[in-house]
């Protein structure tokens, strides 16, 4: 990588920060979601995002909400983390490559307060994550799922309207 593109990348670094740093905290929903798609995350319509939510900036990309979803006070959602599948005493934590894995919250979806969603995983369409859920794996549609971690406890019909 070049010293150009490099500090490109730290710029563009400080500004999502900088721009998630207001989003966390401004109090219109529209001005939140706004700064959000400013910053590169792919939201769609309607969608709710709560006060002090934090999404990972490592790579916006990798983050897809659909449409009419709520996000909760306090969510964290995560698109990277360390390999550990291979952990030994003797490797210092910066010894082992970051994974980095998109995150994909399906339409109508609902996020507890204080919910952690991991990288890789998917809710899907119309499920529920209980507050404070740690969610460690995809979910399917239409169910409520909760705990740490998270898992399937009711199954909901499918209605069309």
């Amino acid at each position: 990588m070049n010293m150009r593109m490099s500090l490109f990348m730290v710029i563009r670094t400080l500004i999502n920060k900088s721009l998630q740093s207001l989003a966390r905290h401004i109090v219109p929903n529209e001005a939140r979601v706004l700064l959000y798609r400013i910053i590169g995350f792919r939201i769609g319509s309607n969608t709710f995002i709560g006060k002090h939510v934090s999404i990972d900036i490592t790579l916006p990309s990798l983050v897809k909400i659909g449409d009419n979803v709520g996000l909760a006070a306090n969510v964290t959602i995560l698109t990277h983390r360390r390999d550990l599948h291979d952990y030994s005493k003797s490797k210092g934590y910066n010894d082992y490559p970051f994974i980095q894995q998109p995150v994909v919250i399906h339409d109508n979806a609902q996020i507890g307060c204080g919910s952690i969603i991991l990288p890789g995983v998917s809710i899907g369409r119309a499920t529920i994550v209980a507050a404070g859920s740690v969610v460690t794996k995809s979910a399917p549609d239409n169910c409520l799922i909760a705990g740490n971690p998270a898992r399937v406890i009711k199954e909901y019909l499918d209605v069309q309207s």
